[in-house]
């Protein structure tokens, strides 16, 4: 390991303004379901200051969420998107179909690299289109369980780094870190595993766009987050946040995630 990932000695904590936290509900609730939900904790995330709060519901119920949202401190982000802008591509969605109801998009995620073969290439290309589009991605890199039991888990996620984030332009950019073996399996990395992690991303966005870029692009750790552990992994130097999953699927879970990440951060 190189000198600073383990701990950062060449950048001090970072004073951000904001911790982010994320709600990626994958393929779970109905439109009605969406919409019932958001109304119901809507009121409670509003009343919670310091953080940057996005739910990302299924492409069916984007509208309706937006609406019931719309001029609130709640932002919506999409959990998948193409990187043409158009054209004969069956069942897929393009970055300007989501710029009336997203701010935020997940790009690259673990699933999406699982079940549907989606590579480096595909993710910087989408990338690419978000930004091009004004949406900000949200970019997920992770390791698989062989990966760190091989001892490989950082050359991957630094792969992974480099891979996704060539040529990609250094502002708007959120980066999550999901441990793969960690997703689901109510298994978390620990929170000196996940900052060692962090801090290498950091190291690595520095080395691509310069100290200053990688000082302020939120970086959110995903893997089993819960409101119980929130605060163990926010209080770390390089976590600047959560991608938050089947946690995120209630409501008085989720409000207690933001509200701890809130507190962790003050």
């Amino acid at each position: 390991m190189r000198k600073g990932r383990e701990k950062r000695t060449d950048m001090t904590k970072r004073n951000m303004p904001i911790a982010t936290v994320a709600a990626n509900w994958k393929m779970n609730k109905t439109a009605v379901e969406a919409a019932e939900m958001v109304r119901s904790m809507k009121d409670d995330l509003e009343g919670v200051s310091g953080v940057e709060t996005i739910v990302c519901p299924g492409f069916p119920s984007l509208s309706a969420v937006a609406e019931i949202l719309r001029g609130s401190t709640v932002h919506v982000g999409a959990q998948n998107m193409h990187h043409e802008t158009e054209g004969a591509y069956t069942g897929e969605v393009s970055a300007a179909m989501l710029m009336e109801t997203c701010r935020y998009v997940i790009v690259g995620h673990s699933e999406r690299r699982l079940h549907f073969g989606e590579t480096d290439e595909d993710v910087n290309l989408k990338a690419k289109a978000a930004f091009k589009a004004g949406l900000i991605p949200i970019v997920c890199v992770g390791e698989k369980l062989e990966e760190r039991e091989q001892g490989g888990a950082e050359r991957f996620v630094s792969s992974q780094i480099r891979g996704a984030l060539s040529g990609v332009h250094p502002s708007g950019i959120v980066v999550a870190y999901e441990p793969v073996w960690a997703i689901g399996t109510g298994r978390a990395a620990t929170p000196h595993l996940a900052q060692s992690i962090m801090a290498l991303i950091r190291h690595e966005l520095s080395d691509i766009w310069g100290p200053e870029t990688a000082r302020t692009t939120p970086l959110l750790y995903g893997g089993s987050v819960t409101p119980d552990n929130i605060s163990d992994f926010v209080r770390q130097p390089d976590i600047d946040g959560a991608l938050v999953g089947g946690a995120s699927l209630d409501a008085d879970s989720f409000v207690g995630i933001v509200r701890s990440a809130s507190a962790a951060g003050n």
